[in-house]
Order: structure tokens, then sequence, then C-alpha cells
């Protein structure tokens, strides 16, 4: 089984979630015999190993014919038609802060002038690059400015991809891919996967973005299947993008069984340790937290409160953490690599992930490992398969507070959460989610 998969990250190069999932599934489906070509924007050459063939969409010639390149401009043009919605002018992006914010608009013009030229050096071609169309594109591999830029170009390099490889199905992660598997299926004519690990709902509430919103439906609308993270998700997409039951299938992601064996670490504090780990973003619901641990801290000072991530809210909690007073118990760590993470949660006394939208949340399986005992939103998938964690409405502030205390102060329960979560969590892992994929894999093919 030959697998044509595209994705816009992989550890250790990621911003969240996807890119842990896209390795843990890859590594699982690889041991199972399942041979994947990875198509990213960029590599940066110390990507981790996973027994996938890692392609980075910066280095692919476009070496199509002429025919085929109209073909594939054809494509796009027709799904870019097929979408309708109003553009801004502005820079607004995914992730970043006030700071960066000032720093992108500072640089602008600078930037301008700079893709003017590169713009004017890629329209001067040889004889040979006119008649075959021989040239790369560039790509940040992150989520820029440029974004819906990338997206096009990635998709015009999908279909050179899939024009010089031989695959059985095409595999496309989260929106940012979709327009490379359509493109991809239709040069092809393999069928196409889309996986959704999370949908403009959960970043954005209600007030969504409708380019994004549009592309995920015509990525779903040209799917042959969807794989969606959980229950939670696949209600998502049936009831807000109008997908037929039978098409939407649920797949749970794992957990890499590499940190299974996770020690605990000496807890540099004279307190208890309370861990936040994840994009600090609406969707993730870190004010959440921050009020919630105002409220611990009023009756108990022997708790010690970490966040750690970065997002377009961090300065927002760092503001909030000040007018609350309580910046004495409560840290910002940043953004953490895998192993930075494993050693946080291996000395915390217990990890928080109240989110207002969560499609799965594998963090709460990470802290398991490490057993350190979890409190979860109800609003997230991963609530759908653990029974030894405490489960809270996101917007409930008193019974998270609650739950913190309650934890902290009671060595009975702390120990048993956290034994009872090492030992649910052993049975949770990415082989499982690589069958049922797998399955679906031989059903297309």
């Amino acid at each position: 089984m030959r697998v044509l998969m595209f994705g816009w990250e992989y550890p250790p190069h990621i911003s969240g979630g996807l890119g842990t999932a896209c390795f843990g599934l890859t590594t699982a489906l690889t041991k199972k015999g399942v041979d994947i070509l990875f198509v990213v924007p960029k590599l940066f050459g110390d990507e981790y190993v996973s027994g996938a063939r890692l392609l980075s969409a910066e280095q692919v010639s476009n070496t199509l014919a002429r025919m085929d390149v109209s073909r594939i401009e054809s494509v796009l043009s027709d799904l870019c038609n097929r979408i309708s919605y109003v553009e801004i002018d502005s820079l607004l992006v995914p992730y970043i802060g006030q700071k960066d914010y000032y720093g992108i608009l500072e640089s602008r013009k600078k930037k301008i002038e700079s893709e003017k030229k590169k713009t004017e050096s890629r329209s001067v071609k040889t004889d040979s690059e006119k008649e075959t169309g021989d040239f790369k594109y560039s790509f940040s591999g992150g989520y820029g400015e440029n974004l819906f830029e990338e997206v096009e170009r990635y998709a015009l390099v999908a279909g050179s991809v899939a024009k010089q490889n031989d695959f059985d199905v095409i595999h496309s992660h989260d929106w940012l891919t979709y327009k490379a598997g359509i493109v991809s299926k239709q040069i092809s004519g393999k069928p196409l996967i889309v996986h959704v690990h999370a949908t403009e709902y959960d970043r954005s509430g209600e007030n969504i973005n409708r380019q994004v919103y549009q592309i995920e439906k015509q990525g779903m609308d040209f799917a042959d299947r969807i794989i969606a993270v959980s229950e939670f998700t696949r209600d998502i997409l049936i009831r807000k993008y109008g997908q037929p039951p039978h098409k939407v299938i649920t797949v749970h992601n794992g957990v890499d069984s590499a940190y299974r064996d996770v020690q605990r670490v000496f807890n540099p504090f004279d307190k208890k340790i309370v861990s936040f780990i994840g994009r600090i973003t609406f969707q993730k619901g870190p004010d959440y937290f921050v009020e919630a641990a105002d409220m611990v801290l009023k009756k108990d000072r022997n708790f010690v409160f970490v966040m750690a991530g970065k997002g377009d809210m961090m300065n927002r909690m760092i503001a909030l953490v000040a007018r609350k007073r309580i910046s004495e118990n409560f840290f910002f760590a940043g953004f953490l690599l895998q192993q930075e993470v494993s050693r946080l949660l291996a000395m915390s006394d217990m990890y928080v992930m109240p989110s207002v939208s969560e499609p799965f949340g594998i963090s709460p399986l990470e802290a398991m490992q490490a057993s350190t005992p979890a409190i979860i939103s109800k609003q997230s998938g991963v609530s759908e398969i653990l029974r030894n964690v405490i489960k809270v409405d996101f917007w409930d502030i008193e019974a998270m507070a609650d739950a913190i205390y309650a934890i902290g102060n009671h060595d009975v329960l702390r120990q048993r959460l956290s034994r009872k979560a090492k030992e649910e969590v052993a049975g949770i892992s990415w082989d499982s989610a690589a069958d049922k994929i797998r399955e679906i894999y031989f059903q297309l093919k």
C-alpha cells in the first residue's frame, strides 16, 4: 500500500498537536507495511525519523509539461471560483501576538520590495523553462502573513508530485493541505482522504473565517472519506459542513509510546505545580486557567501555575495575571520542545486542559504517561475515551478550581488518579489508530 500524504508541519518544527499527530501516525503506519511519501512545505534537516519518506515541497521542481501545468492551474482556478468570500487587506494571521504584529507591519514595505524582485526573477526563464515550466517555489514552513499564497503554491507543487510518483491513496492533513489533495486527486484519479484535526469552529468559535471554512468544506466535499479525530469533531462535520454521516469515520488519536516510561522529576518549588501546555489562543481557554488559578490562590498560596506555549493571547494573559496580582505564583514558560514538555509534566502535580473546543487533545495522554493527574474540558474529543481524569465544563472555573485544590491537598486522590491514569494510557496507542486508517486505505484502493 503506497500513500501520498500531505502535511503542513513535522516535529520538531510544530505549533501544536498537528505535527505530533502526523509523526505518531506515520510511525505506526510504516511499521504496518504502509509506504508513505510525506510532503511538507519545507524541511529544516533535523526532522524526527518515523519511517515515512519526507519530501520538501520547496525542493520539488515543477517539471511538468505545459499541458499538465495548465491543467493544474485550471483545477485551482475552478476551486477558487467555487469559493465566495469577502477579502479584507489586513495582516491578521493565526498565532501571532501584538509585538509580532507590529514587527510584521514595520517590515512590510521591505518584504513587498523583496517579493517583487523574486517575482521578476521567476518570470525570467530559459527557453527550456518556458516550454516545461521547470522552476521551484519557496515556502516559509510556518503560518506567516502569506499563508494563503503558500497554500496555493503548495497545491501547485502537489500536482507535480502526484504526476511523478506512484501511489494508491491520497491522505491530506488539515485544511492547509486540502487543496493539494484535491489537485492530486484530479491529476491522478486516486481516492482522497481528508483528516480533520481541527475545524474553523474550534479555532474561532462562531466568528469563523469564511475563507478557511470554504477551503475546509471544499476539501471534505471532494474527499472519498473523511477521518475525524473524535465523535465531537464528527458531529461538527455533519452539522456545520453538511457531510453525509456514512462518509465521516472517527479514528481517535494515540500517544507516542517513546515517552511511556517517563520518570517523575524533582519539583524545584516548595509548592504544588499546576501546568497548562498548548497554544495560548481562544480555542485553548487560557483565560479560564488564569481565572481558576486566581480562585485557588485566594484560598491557598501553596500552588504554582505554569503556562507553557505561545499565541495571540499571550500578552493578554500576562496582563491578566498582573491584574489579579498572582505573578508570584504564575510563570510563563514559552514554547517547549517535546522533551521539555515531558520534563514539565513529570515534575507537575497536575495538568489542566480548559479548552473551549478541543477536537481531541493529546497533551492529557502525555500527562498520564508521566503519572500526572489531569483535569480536562468536557468539550474535548479525548474526554470520550478517558475515565481516570476529572472532567469539567471549560467555563466552570469554580469546578476547575475545586478540582485543582482537591488534587493538591488530598494525597489519596492524587495518588489514585496518578496510578490509574498511568494504567489507562498504557492501552492507548497509535497502533490502534493506524489499524483503522490502514483498513480505510484498503477499502478505497
